[in-house]
């Protein structure tokens, strides 16, 4: 089985950091089995990244295997490392060191395999490739402006679903919760109210506020909690409202720990419990859709496809959207630097979007003959906007710099 240690080796190591910059791969015996296992009941499997790739995305979708988020993990290490180092130099005034990147792209890996969907594209890899510089510049600049914030701004912008989960993954009890819900509902109210316009930069809530809040809370309790409660006085609600405050930040913004800790030598010890990886069933419907061989090219087809469909735009459509998307300009800044209105901006940008959309969803009906659904023609328009922001932009500053 020598000649498939390269599969070994991309689904069971990760990449150890030091001084933030890249130091070697570290393998976990306990994938490198796991894989190992894989090849040795697979022989008529293809030695194909992207066939594994597949794999073991159908694995952690069935929930049948308890590595394969591990092993996917693994394998996305270095679409994780590349956009940590992209996302670095591009935003050079950002606090986090590349360490700190690496981190956020792998806690992205989640959403990464949520994301992914193997009826549009079979390369899982080249997906992690467009949609992680997306996710991590998006989380940047979540927390910049959430670093920025004071407790009382952040508790205002806040979703009733981000607060109640907060809650819970702090730990409170389902009574507490409900309690500081309508606490954060009363201050939210109250709050907006009393503010004129969209002023981000709120003053602090006074003690008549507190006051205000306190008594629009004792009076809603009575019918909007199912236990009875006592009253609650403005400072209990002050103080509710700034433990939210506190829970939604760490639970919206968790603190990063670090990647690059050498584990002891125990952790490489652990015992796993280790199913049966044959699945027969699972490797014949792989072999059945996909051939792997044939399909590493389905990522420059559809590159070309785009291309095409751009250049057949008008060129001010053209001029809009580099630079909307290689310079990331705003489109106020487009008004300005074009000087044509805001509709005009929007419009081109919208018609622009739906023409590339036609033309990808064309291609795949002709050339992978999928009927698609309404869903999954969502997903493909999410898939165009991750192409637009990475591999359009990266393709203009290369034909630039030839």
């Amino acid at each position: 089985m020598h000649y498939r240690q390269d599969i070994i080796e991309v689904f069971s190591t990760f990449a150890q950091l030091e001084a933030d910059r890249f130091r070697k791969w570290l393998t976990d015996p306990k994938l490198r089995r796991s894989i190992k296992k894989c090849l040795e009941h697979t022989p008529e499997a293809s030695n194909a990244e992207i066939f594994w790739g597949i794999y073991w995305h159908k694995h952690w979708q069935n929930q049948s295997h308890s590595l394969a988020k591990m092993h996917l993990s693994a394998y996305l290490q270095e679409p994780c490392y590349w956009a940590a180092e992209k996302t670095v130099a591009k935003f050079t005034n950002n606090q986090y060191s590349l360490a700190d990147h690496f981190q956020l792209a792998n806690a992205e890996v989640e959403n990464i395999l949520k994301g992914f969907k193997p009826e549009i594209s079979n390369n899982l890899q080249a997906y992690a490739q467009m949609a992680i510089p997306t996710r991590l510049r998006d989380i940047l600049r979540q927390r910049k402006e959430a670093d920025g914030c004071t407790n009382w701004a952040l508790l205002r912008k806040v979703s009733k679903k981000q607060v109640l989960a907060s809650l819970s993954h702090a730990g409170l009890s389902p009574a507490m919760i409900a309690q500081h819900r309508l606490a954060w509902c009363c201050f939210k109210e109250l709050y907006i109210q009393n503010q004129a316009g969209g002023n981000s930069k709120l003053p602090e809530p006074n003690r008549q506020l507190w006051e205000d809040v306190a008594n629009l809370y004792n009076s809603e309790r009575l019918n909007q909690l199912t236990q009875q409660t006592p009253q609650s006085s403005p400072d209990i609600i002050e103080q509710w409202l700034t433990r939210t405050a506190i829970y939604l930040r760490a639970y919206l913004y968790p603190p990063m720990d670090s990647l690059d800790a050498l584990k002891s030598k125990n952790d490489y010890n652990i015992i796993w419990d280790l199913p049966d990886p044959s699945s027969d069933s699972l490797i014949a419907d792989i072999l059945a859709q996909e051939d792997a061989q044939n399909s590493q090219n389905k990522l420059s087809q559809i590159n070309d496809v785009l291309l095409k469909a751009l250049h057949e735009c008008n060129p001010q459509s053209q001029e809009i959207l580099k630079l909307y998307y290689q310079q990331e300009l705003t489109q106020q800044d487009i008004i300005k630097q074009l000087q044509i209105s805001q509709p005009t901006v929007s419009r081109r940008l919208i018609k622009a979007r739906e023409s590339l959309l036609a033309a990808l969803i064309n291609w795949s009906q002709e050339t992978l003959n999928i009927s698609l659904t309404s869903n999954q023609i969502k997903d493909m328009s999410n898939v165009l906007e991750e192409w637009l922001r990475t591999d359009y932009s990266q393709f203009n500053l290369i034909s630039q710099s030839s």
